[in-house]
């Protein structure tokens, strides 16, 4: 009897590109790692997703006695807890991705060796998981604005506030592109992922979260934080939310053409490791 295959599995070809077609094929099981990524948090903890607001709001305490108490840093005139609040809440979105997806390699080579799915499956689910603790943490965001400006705080949203979903897509691009980059790295490399890990948490500082980016007066230090790709990002969310902030078209050009030349770059290293990676872990 003449044999029909539902599936042919070839090699691929070309290193840079994504088989978006495959990857829509396989939506149900992006859905299932959703599921799983957003269980394995809070199961059998005793606040559940309580934990997701009770980080940013531990963060701004700390935040607010440090550097708005002793270091006495400017926040443009904002309430404290809005302005730290506004840059912690866009800053874990980018971390998390770019932390979880990291470990894409090393956390699923059991999965990996057993079965075939598109590997870009496992990191895009983990971005997308992420949104539920963004979620969560932009709406405790509104919370505290809506209290301010119910008390006569001078704030206000303005028209940039119909590009914070472009902005969100690029916080999930950059974690996404670093993400999945570090990952290919460290198959090889273990000890890159201590490094990672380190540079993550002084990167935060090299981020306009804790100071505004009008306080830096140094042009050679300002044209440094400015080659952030994170920069731009936080700036026009506070821009857009709070009515205070650095807004700016190119720079955030230069951010999504950052974004977009690192998701190629990531997804070409990805491709490669991908194929043998197996034989390293």
């Amino acid at each position: 009897m003449e044999k029909e295959w539902t599936m042919i599995i070839r090699p691929q070809e070309k290193l840079w590109k994504v088989n978006l077609k495959e990857i829509w094929d396989y939506r149900d099981l992006i859905e299932l790692f959703v599921k799983r990524n957003i269980v394995t948090v809070y199961k059998q903890t005793v606040l559940g997703m309580g934990w997701f607001l009770i980080q940013p709001v531990l963060t701004v305490i700390m935040n607010m006695v440090v550097f708005g108490g002793i270091a006495q840093m400017s926040t443009d005139g904002l309430p404290q807890a809005l302005f730290y609040l506004a840059g912690n809440v866009c800053w874990f979105y980018f971390s998390d991705c770019l932390n979880q997806t990291s470990s894409t390699f090393l956390a699923n080579q059991g999965i990996f060796g057993k079965v075939y799915f598109p590997r870009l499956v496992v990191p895009i689910s983990t971005v997308i998981s992420n949104l539920l603790r963004f979620g969560i943490q932009l709406g405790l965001f509104v919370a505290v604005y809506l209290y301010f400006l119910i008390n006569g705080t001078d704030v206000c949203p303005n028209w940039a506030i119909l590009i914070v979903p472009f902005l969100i897509v690029m916080m999930a691009g950059l974690g996404l592109g670093f993400g999945i980059l570090i990952s290919s790295m460290t198959t090889k490399y273990r000890d890159l992922t201590i490094l990672f890990t380190f540079v993550v948490q002084l990167w935060m500082y090299a981020t306009p979260i804790v100071y505004p980016i009008s306080m830096v007066t140094n042009e050679t230090l300002r044209t440094i934080i400015m080659l952030n790709p994170m920069t731009s990002i936080i700036e026009a969310f506070k821009y857009a939310t709070l009515g205070q902030g650095y807004f700016s078209w190119e720079a955030l050009g230069y951010s999504f053409a950052f974004m977009s030349i690192l998701l190629v770059w990531g997804v070409v290293i990805f491709n490669k490791v991908q194929r043998s990676f197996m034989d390293t872990v």
